[in-house]
Formats: C-alpha cells, structure tokens, sequence
C-alpha cells in the first residue's frame, strides 16, 4: 500500500483567504483576469511572475489598498475567514488591522520608534493603559527580531535607523495590532543582501503565527521563503501549487518558460 501525496489528501482546515474569479479593472483596463486561489495558515505563499504582471495589484486586493485609487474596481469574490471583505458591511480599516502590509521601501512614519509601533494600538483601542502598550511594543519588537536592537532607544527616530532595521519595524508595526495575514509587496527590493537574509529569516519564524502572502520578482527568494507560489503573468493567474513542484516540474509550458529564464 502506498502512501497517497501530500498535494491528495484532505485538507485538515479551511483556507484563510479564498478567492473566486476576482477581475481587478482601472478604469476600462483590465488589470486581473478571473484569478480564483486560497491562502492557507501557517505557510507563505509566493507571487511571482515578470513586472506589470498583475501581481501586486492582485495583492493588494486583498485588503483593499485599491479602494484608495480613483478607478480601481474589484469583481468576484474575497473571503477572509469565510466573510467577504467586500461587503457593505466590511470596515476597511478594521480589515487592514486583520489583513496588515508591508511595503516595498520601508516607510516608517517620522515619529520615535515607540510612537511607530503605538500608533496602531492606540487607534484601535488595543491598549488601555501605558502597561498594555509597552507590552505590546516590546513583544512585536521582539518578533521582528529587532528589540534588543533598540530597547535602549525607543525614544528616537524610526527614521534612523537603517534601511533593513526601518523594514523590521514595519514589520512590528503591522504584527503589532495582532493581523491574521501579512501581505509583503517586495519588502527587500531596495535592501542589502545582509538585510534581506534578515528579513527571510523573519518571515520563516512569522510564518507559524500568522498566513505570509509575499510578492517577489526574486525567483530565488520564491524558492528560499515559500511553501506555495503562484505564478501570474498578463493579469492572469498561470498555475499555482507547492513551491517544490513549481519550480521543479511545472505543468504549464508558460510556467516553466518563466522559471527557466527565457521571458522575465
């Protein structure tokens, strides 16, 4: 008797993020096209595929950071724990608490490093005393692996630090009003190899807490970081599966043409 493949057997819990033929338009373009896929807890799923493919946009459809542009115009459906993120009934700004981003460059807000990371909390009504919110700065400064870094000077500006200490604190400002998915729009694009081996080591010991969604142009990354990667390309969601298969044995020809290096 054979034992039947991971890829074939029941999955023991609902996906975290479900969606179902999701169009996204700016203005009359067409941007995505009918892309269905589920996010799972406890892994990070990779977006890969060539620039202007549609990753990013589909990315940040999933906690409507496109609501904020004029034109944008999301179809289909996103389910977050099974509710639509979509629906009337949805607050946006209590979903990017659930549904947190981290940015491409590190844009940390020109206030102390404390302040950064009080601010959610503190709008969210997360932290009744000074008690409750030192508590929380130190445990999400601890998580992003940057505490004993500057425990010692919490007074001083985010800005000042370095560029992949600043990323490390985004990191603790979104893991600080306690989100269920972190969304990573190529948060090492514009760090140093040292800084970027920092933040994979990061997302590796995140990645039990919380669903990881990252979109790299690194293939390389892809391959480090994730345990499932989709690959889009023209606004299209080309094949997704666990990363291993991916970039191993893709079943598109359009797949393994883009892993090879023959378009990028």
């Amino acid at each position: 008797m054979t034992n039947s493949k991971l890829t074939d057997a029941p999955k023991l819990t609902a996906p975290k993020l479900t969606a179902r033929n999701v169009d996204v338009f700016y203005g009359p373009k067409k941007a995505i096209n009918n892309v269905s896929i589920e996010i799972d807890n406890g892994l990070v799923t990779a977006f890969i595929g060539p620039s202007g493919c549609g990753k990013s946009t589909f990315l940040r459809s999933l906690n409507r950071m496109n609501d904020t542009i004029a034109d944008a115009r999301v179809t289909g459906e996103i389910l977050l724990d099974g509710e639509d993120i979509y629906a009337a009934s949805m607050d946006p700004v209590a979903l990017r608490a659930r549904v947190g981003m981290v940015f491409q460059k590190p844009n940390p807000f020109p206030k102390s490093i404390y302040e950064n990371i009080a601010y959610g909390p503190r709008i969210h009504g997360l932290a009744p005393s000074k008690a409750d919110m030192d508590g929380i700065i130190e445990s999400s400064l601890t998580k992003a692996g940057l505490w004993d870094e500057v425990k010692d000077r919490l007074n001083e500006p985010g800005t000042a630090l370095s560029g992949g200490q600043q990323q490390r604190l985004c990191i603790a400002r979104a893991i600080a009003v306690s989100p269920e998915v972190i969304l990573m729009d190529e948060p090492c694009s514009a760090l140093d190899p040292i800084a970027t081996a920092r933040i994979e080591e990061l997302i590796d010991e995140l990645k039990d807490t919380y669903a990881i969604v990252i979109v790299t142009h690194s293939m390389q990354q892809a391959a480090r970081v994730s345990q499932r990667t989709a690959f889009f390309h023209l606004g299209n969601l080309v094949e997704y599966g666990d990363t291993s298969q991916i970039f191993t044995t893709p079943r598109e020809e359009k797949t393994k043409d883009y892993i090879t290096g023959r378009y990028g």
